[in-house]
């Protein structure tokens, strides 16, 4: 039975429908939670999905929107949203890490900018703040039975799949006029060519994979859904393990991995014990 009440039933389609859309890999992982907490992880999805596309898409409500969800976060007088709705309801049933939330604000601001990274302590940054804040506040929903451990893991999973998403979309981003990779990774290895990017892409898929070892390691501190999460990361560090079968770009376009081996890579993740790299 849904632990959703009845005012955010109506969301749940959308939810459902959202996830199912635009976050393939993380809907096959979804359909492995619990039935009691899998409706409210669609609904947390749909917030961050929600602003994220207003803050892509440049709406000019997305202003409006993220700082709704930014005074709900600090506990001020927010208005009603629908984000700001979800949010509340999500609250009376779980610990909801609202300083996380903060930072994802701020990271919805820095894409608002268009902030570029001098460094890649300055990415790093970013990374948390629009991905590690989510793997945090989804940690919060799912349970944790050492918090202090597991947020952190829970931060370095997410920044580890902003930055496979940053490899994986090097080209797209690039024909829209914009780079997330830190200025010194640039001036060190050069502009991100097709076939001339092996050394920065091996540099860089090095970086992902420590933070993917952190973040799987910790997935052991969740009360329920390990077995999901485990497999999300597991498919979604598969797309590194695409870049270097395509010959580190050697050719233009994103890497895609096949539905039949996400799925084989899917349960060989999900039954394969954390590494115990966190203790």
């Amino acid at each position: 039975m849904s632990a959703a009440p009845e005012r955010t039933r109506p969301l749940l389609e959308e939810a459902r429908t959202t996830t199912n859309r635009v976050a393939r890999t993380f809907s096959l992982a979804c359909r492995l939670l619990p039935r009691r907490i899998r409706e409210d992880v669609y609904l947390l999805y749909l917030v961050f999905r929600t602003l994220d596309d207003l803050v892509d898409d440049g709406r000019p409500e997305a202003e409006e929107h993220v700082a709704a969800v930014e005074a709900w976060a600090r506990g001020d007088g927010a208005p009603e949203t629908q984000e700001v709705g979800i949010l509340a309801d999500l609250a009376s049933r779980h610990p909801i890490a609202r300083d996380a939330l903060e930072d994802f604000c701020e990271g919805m601001r820095w894409d608002l900018e268009r902030r570029s990274f001098a460094t890649e302590a300055e990415l790093d940054a970013y990374c948390y703040r629009v991905a590690g804040t989510v793997g945090v506040v989804m940690a919060g929903v799912l349970g944790t039975s050492d918090p202090e451990r597991a947020r952190p893991a829970a931060a370095a999973l997410g920044m580890a799949m902003q930055r496979t998403n940053i490899l994986r979309d090097l080209d797209e981003d690039g024909a829209a006029g914009r780079t997330y990779l830190a200025r010194e990774v640039l001036d060190r290895f050069g502009d991100p060519v097709p076939g001339a990017r092996e050394a920065l892409l091996r540099d860089q898929i090095a970086k992902a994979d420590a933070r993917y070892e952190e973040g799987l390691a910790g997935i052991r501190y969740l009360r329920d859904g390990a077995t999901a999460v485990r497999a999300a990361g597991w498919m979604y560090r598969e797309i590194l393990r695409q870049i270097e079968r395509d010959g580190y770009g050697a050719q233009p376009g994103r890497a895609a991995v096949r539905r039949r081996r996400k799925a084989w890579v899917a349960a060989r993740g999900a039954l394969r014990p954390s590494p115990r790299g966190a203790e």
